[in-house]
């Protein structure tokens, strides 16, 4: 672990460097890796966050973590699992941060029960757009800062550390994966598992669902146990993790398998680079199979233009990259899929159940309220004329008349009015006023739709 002295060097090395930047210039991390699927201005001056990005401390008296804001869920889990301890919510991919779940929302099966990531947070040392580094939680001087942070995607500040809640794990996940015969049957269940937390009688730790048509729809129940009877499956090898939910009722695999069980294939999104081929899967390094290789081969294409090359010579006349995780009440889950299934016709969706434990004024949800999160991933063809995000833009007009959000990590396209009132435009422009009145910080809607 890296301990405190380390961090605070770390935490003075970060501020030198803000000190660095000349005045006026806008502010964001020098960060060579993301999990962002849109574009980022690559003008802008950088912090060095070198140093920031490991577990500080462990209380496993206390069960919380004192953790940098860099640090990636791989490395954290890493050190709580051998202790019997994980996060409430521990988002689907290795490499996505603790400050970066949180600033930017995360989610993953656990959310039906602990809400998002942020939800576990007990403070946070965040370093603002005026340079200081100020500590917030739910009831100091600052929880205006505290309660805006989520969902602000880098437009209030960085977090250099946070204290997070983490609960006690077995070594085990016991699999149920349920058929459901459409999407409305899959909504009774789901509510029924939200407020009863079981389902025939056994608890429910995990829960999230995979639609792979609209009358095959599965939700995987996951119960912690220790329970060791089954021997285990392994979904880092040969065998696939979303292939096995249409052929087994029922599995089990290890905590840690559990976690990162979406990460080696990217959901099912390795397919497209041939890691699914059989032949090639045998010859692809076990330590390339894993999200963030995915993602840098996704860059690579962008910038060589060979799947433009392969569809040029397949004469497709244009195609819209429609990456996206959407929120609606469970209730309008199935007129979702319809529309979605009419308009965009993309399978499988992932379905991931969330509540969230109170208001959060930038992410707008009913606490208490059951939402669905359906995530798709991939491209669409459109006529050569199409608008730039057309897909998107309907994407978009259909969740907000469905009562819905849409997640900001990825590209998007409301006009600012519409932008403002849907993430908490007045609550942060008055946080800015406070904690960055030079406007060192890109806004919210410069970064999620302008992309500056």
């Amino acid at each position: 672990m890296r301990g405190w002295q380390a961090h605070h060097t770390a935490v003075d090395r970060l501020g030198e460097s803000f000190g660095r930047i000349p005045a006026g210039d806008r502010v964001r991390l020098a960060k060579k890796t993301s999990n962002l699927f849109r574009p980022r201005d690559s003008s802008i001056s950088g912090l060095d966050v070198s140093g920031l990005d490991g577990v500080i401390e462990i209380d496993i008296n206390a069960l919380t973590a004192d953790v940098q804001g860099m640090c990636t869920y791989e490395h954290l889990v890493a050190e709580t699992l051998p202790r019997g301890l994980m996060p409430y919510v521990v988002p689907q991919l290795k490499t996505i941060t603790l400050g970066g779940a949180v600033t930017g929302l995360g989610i993953e099966s656990t959310s039906f029960r602990s809400g998002l990531p942020h939800e576990s947070v007990l403070e946070m040392d965040i370093l603002t757009g005026s340079g200081e580094v100020i500590t917030a939680t739910p009831d100091n001087d600052h929880a205006d800062l505290f309660d805006a942070f989520p969902n602000s995607y880098g437009s209030l500040g960085y977090t250099t550390r946070l204290k997070i809640k983490l609960e006690k794990v077995p070594a085990r996940a016991a699999l149920r994966h349920i058929r459901m015969a459409d999407a409305a049957s899959a909504v009774k269940t789901i509510e029924a598992i939200a407020d009863s937390g079981e389902w025939e009688g056994v608890r429910v730790d995990g829960l999230d669902g995979t639609a792979f048509s609209p009358d095959e729809i599965y939700l995987t129940l996951a119960n912690f146990t220790n329970d060791v009877q089954r021997r285990p499956s392994d979904y880092t090898g040969q065998q696939i993790y979303y292939k096995s939910i249409q052929r087994r009722e029922t599995d089990a695999v290890t905590m840690e398998q559990y976690i990162w069980r979406w990460d080696t294939d990217w959901f099912w999104c390795s397919g497209a680079f041939g890691a699914q081929n059989r032949w090639l899967r045998r010859i692809w390094p076990r330590r390339w199979r894993r999200s963030d290789v995915y993602h840098r081969i996704v860059a690579l294409d962008e910038k060589v233009g060979l799947s433009r090359l392969i569809d040029r010579i397949k004469k497709v006349p244009g195609r819209e990259r429609v990456i996206q995780d959407i929120e609606v009440p469970v209730d309008r889950l199935p007129e979702f899929l319809e529309w979605f299934d009419a308009e965009v016709g993309m399978r499988p969706v992932w379905l991931c159940p969330l509540r969230t434990t109170r208001a959060w004024p930038v992410y707008p949800l009913d606490p208490g309220a059951t939402y669905v999160n359906a995530g798709f991933w991939g491209t669409v063809e459109v006529p050569a004329d199409a608008e730039p995000g057309s897909v998107n833009r309907r994407i978009e007009e259909a969740v907000q008349k469905l009562g819905g959000h849409k997640s900001l990590y990825s590209e998007a396209f409301y006009d600012q009015d519409t932008f403002e009132q849907m993430y908490g435009g007045e609550t942060l422009a008055a946080a800015r006023r406070r904690y960055d009145p030079e406007g060192r910080l890109s806004t919210l809607y410069e970064k999620a739709v302008r992309n500056s």
